[in-house]
């Protein structure tokens, strides 16, 4: 007998989470951060997970200066800020100790809503991706994290 692949990942201890794609053909996944909840594009080709400089105050970020340059997305240089010891929570998935790159998200939401799609608050990246040991079924449009 064949085991679905949810059935599979749930076995093992993953959580399901339901994507929703939107008229870019990006993933938008709801995640809490700090008990706030937001919009975010899901991009595995970003290295880390970032926050809108004007949802600093939205998800009461503590920011610190950094010296990291965010590129991406057509923008390059960009300055950016950090907030560490977030708690991130998307499902029922959660870790505590998060650090986010704060930056101008401007650009993102620009090509959105261009695009008849809403603004984000943020991106979850690679390193929360990877955190959560993430398995994305597009066929099905839901992420597994554990």
């Amino acid at each position: 007998m064949r085991k679905s692949l949810r059935k599979f990942l749930l076995d093992k201890g993953y959580q399901r989470i339901k994507l929703n794609r939107i008229n870019t053909n990006h993933y938008e996944v709801k995640a809490k951060i700090n008990g706030i909840e937001g919009s975010f594009i899901l991009d595995t080709g970003a290295s880390t997970s970032c926050v809108g400089f004007e949802a600093i105050e939205t998800f009461n970020l503590v920011a610190k200066a950094s010296k990291i340059k965010a590129a991406g997305a057509g923008a390059i240089d960009m300055e950016t800020q950090i907030s560490k010891s977030n708690k991130v929570r998307i499902g029922k998935w959660t870790r505590q100790r998060v650090a986010l790159i704060l930056f101008n998200l401007d650009h993102v939401n620009t090509a959105l809503t261009q695009h008849e799609a809403q603004p984000v608050h943020g991106i979850i990246g690679a390193d929360i991706l990877r955190k959560g040991k993430a398995i994305i079924d597009y066929d099905k449009n839901c992420l597994y994290l554990k």
